[in-house]
């Protein structure tokens, strides 16, 4: 419980950032009719719950605020396709910089000071990231999908990085492709994570009949290869950013369920809950008291190799065709889309190849010292 007190500011943090990005995902249909009035209310939400977490919170969990929520704005800018909206993402993103440097103090914060290299430099390529996801439309020197010059001009001083099959500019459909592809997977990834988590501890707590019924259901659905299975949903009901985020939000889910069913059991053979039980404490009490907190850190290991392999995942899926779909750029789109100029030395097409290493190498040196620190071990 020790440990669990240390992370409890994180753990708080990251329900209401997971709340907040349900907004965002329940306003997606409505915005593919053109009702922006739902994005304006997901971004109320957002802002809500974020004014809530800065209220309540003074540690460095807030840093870990401005990350998810910073993202989730991101991801309305995507969805609403309007300018605009980046200037008061801007703004709020300078706010939470004010924030977050308001904390250095903090004995949170203290830890962050103290972090090895190796964890530094992730949140570095984390925080840069971000920036270039959030501020996208005032970064990039042309829109995203403006022919803007000749098919494969050479890199220059109008195009830093040259332009692409359609004379798009190369630097601008890189830094949209960050926004989309981290926006989307940051969506569907915290869609199956909240999905997996809250039926694994279910099941788990429950027992019986439950775990029964949704571990046959988890594995009937793990034994669908997870390429054939997207692909087949979303030839059936398209390729929009809808369906993109709630199928693999789905496939993700059912690897999370299996990871919280699993840990939750261990947690819940504990003298402690048996304790709780004979108080005659209720199914949701020992959920959110006893287990949750106790599984915490394999929860953020399984977070960020979740956000990882979705990435790659909806990668995977614009090379084939299926995933973000024209005008729109993605990582793994414009790595298809450019392929051919790597038989005449150009490193365009692998710009986006190396943005989507960097970006699983960022997030996989952030949770191991978050592991690190989360175990109790000292330097």
């Amino acid at each position: 419980m020790t440990n669990f007190a240390a992370y409890r500011g994180i753990m708080l943090c990251l329900l209401i950032c997971l709340t907040g990005s349900i907004f965002l995902v329940l306003a997606l249909a409505a915005s593919s009719q053109g009702n922006w009035s739902a994005i304006v209310l997901a971004l109320a939400g957002v802002s809500g719950l974020c004014a809530l977490v800065l209220r309540r919170l003074h540690s460095g969990a807030d840093y870990l605020c401005i990350v998810f929520v910073s993202v989730a704005y991101g991801a309305a800018v995507v969805i609403a396709h309007e300018r605009f909206l980046a200037y008061p993402g801007a703004a709020l993103a300078g706010l939470f910089a004010v924030q977050s440097m308001a904390l250095l103090g903090s004995a949170q914060a203290h830890r962050l000071r103290l972090a090895p290299v190796p964890a530094l430099i992730g949140i570095s390529l984390l925080a840069a990231y971000i920036l270039v996801a959030v501020l996208a439309p005032i970064l990039a020197p042309f829109p995203e999908a403006q022919i803007v010059g000749p098919k494969y001009a050479p890199r220059g001083a109008e195009f830093l990085l040259g332009t692409d099959n359609l004379g798009r500019d190369m630097l601008s459909r890189l830094i949209y492709a960050t926004r989309n592809t981290i926006a989307i997977s940051l969506l569907a990834t915290i869609l199956g994570f909240v999905a997996g988590t809250a039926t694994g501890l279910l099941a788990a707590t429950i027992g019986g009949w439950v775990e029964g019924a949704l571990g046959r259901f988890v594995d009937v659905a793990m034994a669908i290869p997870q390429l054939i299975f997207a692909l087949l949903v979303l030839t059936l009901t398209g390729t929009s950013i809808t369906a993109l985020i709630f199928v693999i939000g789905f496939v993700d889910s059912t690897r999370v369920f299996r990871l919280v069913r699993s840990v939750s059991s261990s947690v819940l053979a504990l003298d402690f809950v048996e304790a709780a039980r004979l108080r005659g404490e209720g199914y949701f009490w020992i959920m959110r008291r006893e287990v949750l907190p106790n599984v915490v850190a394999p929860l953020l290991a399984e977070f960020g190799m979740r956000f990882c392999y979705v990435v790659l995942f909806i990668s995977s899926l614009s090379f084939l065709g299926l995933g973000i779909q024209p005008p729109d750029a993605d990582w793994g789109s414009m790595v298809r889309e450019n392929a051919g100029l790597i038989s005449y030395g150009e490193i365009a097409p692998l710009l986006p190849a190396a943005a989507i290493a960097l970006c699983a190498i960022a997030v996989n040196l952030v949770v191991d010292w978050f592991l690190y620190q989360a175990s109790g071990l000292k330097s």
